[in-house]
This record gives C-alpha cells, sequence and structure tokens, in this order.
C-alpha cells in the first residue's frame, strides 16, 4: 500500500514530457480535488513506485522502440502500484493486431491486413494504402501510397519486416482529407468529449521525425453514429470499460464511421479543447484511488 493514498504520478518520459499538452491540466485538475502529484518518467530506475496510490500512464511516447522493456516495466509496477490502464490492456494494446479481434466481434474497422516478418503482403482493393507497424505511435512507420506505388509500398513493408516488425495494411480512406477523423474521450466508460484531427499522411510524405507527427486538432461535436460506435467499441474492450479509452473514427465512402484506432496505452486526450475535461477525468481518477482505499480498509 502506498505511503500517502494521494499520491498519484502521471507517468511520462523525460522526451515527452514538454510535449505532452495534457499533463498540466490534468495536475491541476488532480491537485484541485486534494491529491498530490508528480510526473516521474516510466524509466527512471531511481522512482519508488510503492509511493503511489495510483499510476496513470500519460506519455510513454518512447515505447515503440522498447516495446520489451516497456512491458516489463508495467509489469513491475503493477506488482507496486495499481497502474492504469492495467497490464493486460496494455499488453493487448500495444499490438494493432486488436483491431482483428474488434472486427471478430462485428465492430466496423477500417479493413486491415497483418504481415508478420516474413510473411507475404497483401494490399486491398483501393485507390490508395497505409502501410504502418503494428506496433507503433504518433503516425511513426506510417506511409501513404497511391496504386501506382506499389513497388514502393511493398519496399517499406519489407523494411519494416526486416526489423523484425508486424505490418498492418489499410486502405486510405479519401473522406479523411475533408473532414479529419474524430477522436472520442471516454471515462470509466462514459462519452466525454470529442475532437477533430486534420489529415496526417501525405504521399511520398516520408518517416515522421521525432516523438509523433504534427497533429491539427480542433473541437468537433460527434455524430449520434459516431457515439454509437465509440460506445460499443468501449463495451468490447476485455475486462469490460477501463478508467480511459480514446477510440479514433474515419468515416467510409457511404459516411459510416469506421475505427481507425482504440487507444488505451498513453493517448492524448485533449483537455485543452473540451472545458471541464480535465475534472472529468480527476474525478474519474478519484474513483479509482477510493476504490482501492476501500478495499485495502477491508482486508
Amino acid at each position: 500500500m502506498a505511503e500517502n493514498p494521494t499520491i498519484i504520478a502521471l507517468v511520462t518520459v523525460d522526451a515527452a514530457r514538454t510535449l505532452d499538452e495534457d499533463l498540466a491540466p490534468l495536475d491541476a485538475a488532480l491537485v484541485g480535488q486534494g491529491m498530490t502529484v508528480e510526473q516521474p518518467s516510466w524509466d527512471d530506475p531511481s522512482v519508488d513506485w510503492s509511493r503511489y496510490a495510483l499510476a496513470l500512464l500519460r506519455s510513454t511516447w518512447d515505447y515503440v522502440d522498447r516495446l520489451p522493456e516497456f512491458l516489463a516495466w508495467v509489469e513491475a509496477t503493477a506488482r507496486e502500484t495499481l497502474l492504469l490502464n492495467p497490464p493486460a490492456l496494455v499488453r493487448w494494446n500495444t499490438d494493432k493486431r486488436y483491431l482483428a479481434e474488434l472486427a471478430a466481434r462485428g465492430l466496423p474497422v477500417i479493413p486491415s491486413t497483418f504481415a508478420v516478418p516474413g510473411g507475404p503482403v497483401e494490399f486491398p482493393e483501393s485507390v490508395e494504402w497505409v502501410v504502418k507497424p503494428a506496433v507503433g505511435a504518433g503516425s511513426r512507420g506510417a506511409r501513404r501510397f497511391t496504386r501506382d506505388q506499389e513497388d514502393a509500398a511493398r519496399q517499406h513493408a519489407a523494411a519494416l519486416q526486416a526489423a523484425g516488425r508486424t505490418v498492418l495494411v489499410q486502405p486510405y480512406l479519401s473522406s479523411v482529407e475533408q473532414r479529419g477523423e474524430t477522436a472520442l474521450m471516454f471515462f470509466d466508460g462514459a462519452y466525454s468529449h470529442a475532437i477533430r484531427k486534420g489529415p496526417l499522411l501525405r504521399v511520398d510524405g516520408g518517416d515522421v521525425q521525432g516523438l509523433y507527427a504534427t497533429e491539427d486538432i480542433t473541437t468537433r461535436a460527434a455524430t449520434a453514429d459516431e457515439l454509437v460506435v465509440g460506445a460499443r467499441t468501449v463495451v468490447s474492450i476485455p475486462g469490460g470499460a477501463p478508467l480511459y479509452a480514446r477510440v479514433d473514427l474515419i468515416a467510409a465512402a457511404d459516411g459510416t464511421p469506421q475505427i481507425l484506432e482504440l487507444e488505451l496505452t498513453e493517448p492524448s486526450l485533449f483537455f485543452a479543447h473540451a472545458p471541464g475535461s480535465a475534472d472529468r477525468f480527476a474525478a474519474a481518477i478519484r474513483r479509482r484511488v477510493g476504490m482501492v482505499a476501500c478495499l485495502v480498509g477491508n482486508e
């Protein structure tokens, strides 16, 4: 049990600390609800994780290049404190092959094919494709190709496979050029807010430099159809609705929302675009801390 049941760790990494725009508003919201907040780096060996009532994964954005090390840290830290989201969910969500499971459950996932290292790469019958690693974040390693660039697409896929990475291939949905993506934020299974993310990938755009691609974010009112798909997705998460979830959607040609990604590990939650959202999330965190305190008190 943590020495002080009100100390919360907002877990980041040094390279992301000044880039994470969610840290400051969430820190302030938690302090406003009577909690003490620290922002340790996940890979800092001097941190005593047992000091915390709860360790919240926020901007551990370098995990992609250090996945085995990160997952080992996740498991070890969860033995010292309450880590959210929990290890089993983090392990499941850090590999985008979870999309195949969601599709098998009847959810509207953008058609996705996967190619393990050494395996054949299949391209859908579409005008353009996205080729990216199955373990990735911030659009790093993701590239967009037109059908007449199949050789270049195969070369990119082969390079990812040669690096030991599973490849994910999806059709590029052209609606994103006008409408962008919609990201829906859920806290403890309840919808909080949405944002619009402008198109990120350009033909011949090359690889992202740094931890993530520069994003064009604006406030968005989610449609009824988007809310339905988001809610269906969250209730389909193994183990039930987690503390936080972000569902990223793109419209198909007929306008129906398609799942691009389900973010459960370290997603940006865009508090700046939804007044009160940091307070709502802080309240959900406080409830989790209270649940742990009750369980410990009953032992």
